[in-house]
């Protein structure tokens, strides 16, 4: 007799849910809950460790692509055209294992994929066009911009000009025609170079805008994006120049801006610094310093930047304000094209004033044959420029653009 039996009262026997409740498991309820989770992390170690998945964890995409039913038709009915989308005639030229064209000896066969339509389009090209590399016209070839790839090198900070063939940036940048640069030597000229722009968008736009063709702006390498406003400005026949920021006197507590050339720092940190400034903006003929009048009197230092300007086919023009520069001299030893402002039509930014500067500046032409006025863009000193610039040549005076006054001054 079982000894359940025994605990059960007289008369009657135990229901099988009671028999149950007398079972027991041998482990709890906590013990089964821990067991699972251990199986888990032991299920997933092992998936981790010896499954190779290198997208694992990675969104996949997948795309049915039909093979389009009429591309072969359409590869075979569409005639082979070159690039420039007439006919190819190529008489030695036949089909080939892939019913295209067969390049002929000194040719090549390219071929060309729709992407929209699938189809393939075999084209037989001479080899001489296949390997080009560069636009048509060689080194005078220019982009949309008015920009020589051919003069222009990579540095660590971008673009910077360089001279390439014999091309200078100096010569293929000037804007003025051979017409009137003969008559900038039969007459007596005035240039205008208003500089300070590129930080300003509204101020350097007044000036590319109302200013004559003939005056030269001056860019500093500073501002959410000089390079567009300087092609706004070529765009308009102007010439540029860029102005690099120099050391002056009182520096620090009268900065330039960032990456100063500085008298203290080695020449091959100044030309690192001139580099940045370099790739900012293209298409500028030559250099100019802004500010400055401690850097252009110290002679090791500016020897530096004048023989790599000299080196990349620059002109420099100094803008008058240091009386000791040695930048003339320098500029004269490597034979490259130079000027230096005679006097700044603002200094006084007043209009009588401004009007008795450019006056001035007549004189200077008339007794020297040229004259060169320095000017910032502000609102008085355009009007200004642009009413005295009406009736110059009545006066026997021509306005021209800096190189014209660079190469007349070498000339004469």
């Amino acid at each position: 007799m079982a000894a359940d039996e025994l605990s059960t009262p007289l008369g009657q026997k135990r229901s099988r849910w009671q028999r149950l409740r007398h079972y027991r498991l041998p482990f709890n309820a906590t013990q089964a809950i821990a067991t699972l989770l251990g199986v888990f992390v032991l299920a997933f170690l092992g998936f981790a460790i010896f499954s190779h998945d290198p997208l694992g964890g990675e969104p996949v995409v997948r795309l049915e692509i039909p093979p389009a039913a009429d591309a072969p038709k359409q590869a075979a009915a569409a005639p082979a055209k070159a690039p420039d989308g007439k006919a190819e005639n190529a008489p030695a030229a036949g089909p080939d294992q892939h019913g295209g064209k067969q390049a002929a000896p000194g040719q090549k066969t390219i071929t060309i994929i729709d992407g929209s339509k699938g189809t393939r389009q075999d084209v037989v090209v001479g080899a001489d066009t296949a390997d080009k590399s560069e636009p048509p016209g060689g080194a005078s070839a220019v982009a949309a911009d008015g920009i020589n790839p051919k003069l222009l090198e990579q540095s660590r900070y971008g673009m910077i000009p360089v001279m390439a063939g014999g091309l200078k940036p100096f010569n293929a940048y000037a804007m003025a025609t051979d017409a009137e640069r003969a008559k900038a030597e039969r007459m007596p000229t005035v240039t205008i170079v208003v500089g300070g722009l590129g930080i300003g968008a509204a101020r350097t736009n007044d000036a590319v805008m109302k200013l004559p063709a003939p005056v030269t702006l001056a860019f500093t390498p500073y501002g959410s994006d000089p390079g567009k406003l300087a092609t706004e400005a070529r765009a308009k026949r102007h010439e540029i120049i860029l102005q690099i920021p120099m050391e002056p006197f009182d520096y620090p507590d009268n900065d330039p801006g960032p990456q100063t050339l500085l008298t203290s720092s080695a020449p091959e940190q100044n030309l690192d610094r001139l580099n940045w400034h370099l790739s900012r903006i293209q298409g500028y003929v030559g250099l100019s310093n802004f500010m400055g009048a401690r850097f252009v009197a110290t002679e090791p230092a500016m020897q530096a930047i004048i023989r790599d300007a000299a080196k990349r086919g620059l002109g420099y023009l100094d803008d008058g304000t240091a009386p000791r520069s040695v930048a003339g001299t320098l500029a004269n030893s490597l034979a490259i094209p130079f000027a230096r402002a005679d006097l700044t039509i603002d200094q006084v930014p007043a209009g009588a004033d401004i009007d008795k500067a450019l006056t001035r500046l007549e004189s200077i032409a008339k007794e020297r044959g040229s004259a060169i006025g320095m000017a910032s863009a502000l609102p008085v000193t355009i009007e200004r420029i642009v009413n005295w610039s009406k009736s110059l040549e009545s006066r026997g005076i021509v306005l021209v653009p800096l190189t014209t006054a660079m190469l007349k001054s070498k000339s004469s």
